[in-house]
């Protein structure tokens, strides 16, 4: 039987065999949770019988939305997840200090993921490992807990999207108007679980932080998971990061796919998503005259080293716009420092301005940004749904961070060509 990347992977941790709509229970390789969904998953663990989760290697736990600790009730949330990480033991607890981050950039950087791995987490952006040859995505707290005390989970496997891309991107250009644009052309439910899985010989001109992006917002296409291939870029990022064996899958060259879709890298232009869907897409030079208070580079999404790079690279020698509120957060204490050994974070301070540590923050509508009624932001985050970064009645709008850089300092949505 021919079988995609993905559907190789599942059968791989399952019977050998992984058809799609099929139901399957699949091994774990790690199992994800941050501080809003690991304490549901720890209260709930306790009533699967077992004493002990079945791995303290396998299990990951990463305070991350509301910290640091925005609040009393966000105190308490990392409490429980500190004690029952001692509690258990478990050697992948992640809090405010030296091994800090944002989740889906932190496990990556760590080395907690390989390829051919198969990873589950409590939060829907976990999709994000696929750029390493992973099949990974999110799942609720209560299947959280499960896999944290048996090791596997169940999944109906699915069909699969594949997308071609070919070309090289232009300057300004990145895998953010990649995945916008996708989602531009086949909407948020236009791969409704299903694999969205991406070849061609464009893949190569993708650096790895591209590849993450654009993998983190397969879910706002309603994907089950993204995955790419495993070529030389992923092994070297992975040899760098990981001292774990990686297992490398394709797809057969028979495999089906629902669909397929081709996408041209060199005619992309920056986009950016207006409210409020990831799929209301349009050409930064075609967005009109809309005027902004705020701007937030970062995330889950896109808040690696060339993230910070590419806007410090906009905003150098210049001031962000009178009455726009401009936060950088870098998404891990790795690439803070980096950021900062490079200059980027003085250019940043220079420019206007402010510099959080890692957090997701506003991209939640937590805290470090949030939004008062009428206002509106251009942020590198994943999502724009109605309040989604704070008062029902703001508006948050997706772009890149060249074009988020370049609209702090106008004032309003524009481009950095």
């Amino acid at each position: 039987m021919s079988m995609t990347m993905t559907q190789k992977i599942l059968a791989a941790h399952a019977t050998g065999r992984a058809r799609p709509g099929e139901l399957i229970m699949a091994k774990l390789d790690l199992v994800l949770g941050n501080d809003i969904t690991a304490p549901v998953a720890i209260r709930e663990f306790p009533k699967f019988g077992r004493a002990d989760v079945f791995d303290k290697g396998k299990v990951a736990l990463v305070p991350d939305h509301f910290t640091p600790n925005k609040d009393i009730k966000a105190a308490q949330q990392c409490a429980a997840m500190r004690a029952f990480a001692r509690e258990q033991g478990i050697v992948n607890y992640f809090e405010v200090g030296h091994d800090c981050g944002i989740e889906h950039a932190l496990l990556p950087e760590k080395g907690l993921v390989t390829a051919g791995d198969l990873v589950i987490g409590a939060d829907s952006h976990t999709c994000t490992y696929g750029a390493l040859g992973a099949f990974s995505t999110g799942v609720g707290s209560t299947d959280m807990a499960a896999g944290m005390s048996c090791g596997q989970t169940w999944l109906r496997v699915p069909a699969a999207i594949k997308v071609e891309l070919h070309g090289q991107p232009r300057k300004w250009v990145s895998g953010k108007d990649v995945i916008l644009h996708l989602i531009g052309q086949i909407g948020v439910d236009g791969a409704r679980y299903m694999s969205l899985e991406f070849t061609g010989d464009g893949v190569a001109n993708l650096s790895m932080d591209d590849r993450f992006t654009i993998a983190n917002m397969a879910v706002e296409a309603g994907a089950k998971n993204g995955i790419f291939p495993v070529d030389e870029q992923t092994l070297a990022y992975l040899k760098d990061h990981s001292s774990r064996s990686p297992k490398i899958f394709a797809a057969d060259p028979d495999a089906e796919y629902e669909r397929t879709v081709v996408i041209d890298l060199a005619a992309l232009e920056p986009v950016v998503a207006f409210p409020h869907l990831p799929s209301n897409v349009r050409l930064v030079r075609e967005a009109g005259e809309v005027k902004i208070d705020q701007v937030v580079i970062g995330s889950c999404t896109n808040g690696r080293i060339s993230d910070m790079r590419v806007a410090a690279e906009v905003m150098r020698g210049k001031h962000v716009a009178d009455g726009v509120r401009c936060i950088v957060i870098p998404a891990t204490q790795r690439i803070y420092l980096q950021a900062m050994e490079e200059g980027l974070l003085k250019t940043f301070v220079e420019a206007g301005c402010v510099v959080s540590p890692p957090t997701c923050g506003p991209c939640l509508g937590g805290h470090m940004g949030i939004l008062a009624k009428g206002e509106k932001c251009v942020a590198t985050t994943n999502r724009n749904f109605v309040g989604r970064m704070g008062h029902v009645e703001s508006e948050v709008y997706l772009a890149s961070p060249a074009v988020a850089a370049a609209s702090a300092l106008a004032g309003r949505i524009a481009s950095p060509i």
